[in-house]
């Protein structure tokens, strides 16, 4: 368990519709500035204390390349001396930023940390860096190969038994929380109004990715989004991605119930979250929002490779020595609506305490900065409802999950 590493506050930008939306004419690099600048004059920190920046993106090259973290420092303004890095844990990577920044801090060898998060999915969309999901490695391929996440989450909805409806309904809960939380201000404290770098003005101040006149009906018209995927024809032998993931799973079937409509949300974003010792709290005499009690990263198998948030959340709760019903509040990212389900079967969670301002479904996704945005959002519910912990948790590419702890300070 920690107890000595403080969350001071959380920034982030409204999400903005990841196709030609309000936030693609604003670089990312713009987009992280106007994030750490924002949480500077929340926090009143001084940037010169920071001792490092450390950011998530997924897609780290072209607009989001040559270490963005650094050149958004840069572009801040902040002085020379702060240092920046970039990280890819996928999905992971803004929580990821969290619990880096969390152990300098709680190892004593820093005082003052900034972690977050950005994508512009706009403007780098998903593969954007050609990696697909194993590199081209051919010898990785032959012993390990693994399938677009969707098929993934398809394979998880067929062998949990969570039908086309169930994952329909998870879906429309999103966007009726979601607006809910929209209308009652519930993201209000976070949230800043991105600009304009040139002209200064405000381009976005609120999510512009959720469809609030959603219906169930209108859900269960959508089609498939991977079956078609899972015909393609991926190896000489004549293989489909399908039965490639079958292979892994014998017995096992693909039923694909995936869309647009219960699955993630592609959005361009970004996040930040202040860390800091308990000495540099006392010396500056500040009020920190919450503590991080813990943080765990596991790997799970490749293949179905989205089952990580109950093993690491488990993980999680053993190291702060609770357990599931001690949560008041759980974010477990809605990559697709599969994921969030099984988490809540596998732990045995409340479904009331889940996402209870709507979720990735509703608000969008912006990989590398999701799981800083979850971060802020559960501190912000804790505050709201006067309750005291709060777990985050992600699924990410390849097989691995991670999970947060953080608990309110009153």
């Amino acid at each position: 368990m920690i107890d000595n590493t403080f969350i001071l506050d959380a920034v982030r930008t409204p999400r903005g519709k990841g196709k030609r939306g309000a936030l693609h004419g604003v670089h990312p690099q713009e987009l992280l500035a106007q994030t750490l600048e924002a949480l500077r004059g929340r926090t009143a920190i001084d940037p010169q204390d920071v001792d490092d920046v450390v950011i998530g993106a997924v897609a780290q090259v072209g607009d989001q390349g040559a270490n963005i973290a650094r050149n958004a420092v840069l572009a801040a303004g902040w002085p020379y001396a702060v240092s920046a890095v970039s990280l890819n844990r996928f999905c992971g990577s803004g929580l990821q930023a969290i619990n880096f920044a969390a152990m300098g801090v709680a190892s004593g060898a820093q005082q003052l940390v900034i972690a977050g998060g950005v994508e512009s999915m706009s403007r780098l969309p998903i593969g954007a860096d050609g990696a697909g999901q194993d590199g081209g490695n051919q010898h990785l391929r032959d012993r390990v190969f693994q399938v677009p996440q969707g098929i993934s989450a398809d394979l998880i909805a067929t062998r949990d038994g969570l039908t086309r409806d169930a994952l329909d309904r998870f879906a429309l809960r999103s966007q009726q929380r979601a607006a809910a939380a929209q209308r009652e201000g519930a993201f209000a404290r976070s949230l800043f109004a991105a600009r304009d770098p040139a002209s200064g003005e405000v381009v976005l101040e609120t999510d512009e990715y959720p469809r609030s006149s959603t219906t169930l009906e209108a859900l269960a018209a959508l089609p498939p989004a991977f079956d078609r995927l899972g015909q393609t024809v991926v190896t000489p032998a004549g293989d489909t991605l399908d039965a490639i993931a079958l292979r892994a799973y014998p017995g096992a079937a693909i039923d694909h119930r995936h869309t647009a409509g219960n699955s993630s949300g592609i959005v361009d974003g970004a996040a930040a979250v202040a860390i800091a010792s308990a000495g540099y709290v006392e010396r500056h005499g500040l009020t920190p929002r919450a503590r991080i009690r813990a943080f765990a990263s596991v790997g799970t198998e490749p293949v179905i490779m989205l089952t990580g948030p109950a093993p690491a959340a488990r993980k999680a709760l053993a190291l702060a020595g609770l357990t599931p019903g001690d949560i008041d509040l759980w974010e477990i990212n809605e990559a697709f609506a599969a994921v969030v389900l099984q988490t809540i079967r596998t732990l045995e969670i409340d479904p009331e305490r889940v996402n209870v301002n709507g979720g990735a479904i509703a608000l969008g996704h912006p990989l590398g900065a999701t799981g800083a945005m979850l971060a802020g959002t559960a501190l912000d519910e804790l505050e709201r409802r006067d309750q005291r912990f709060a777990v985050i948790a992600l699924c990410i590419g390849g097989g691995q999950g991670i999970a947060t702890v953080i608990e309110r300070i009153r």
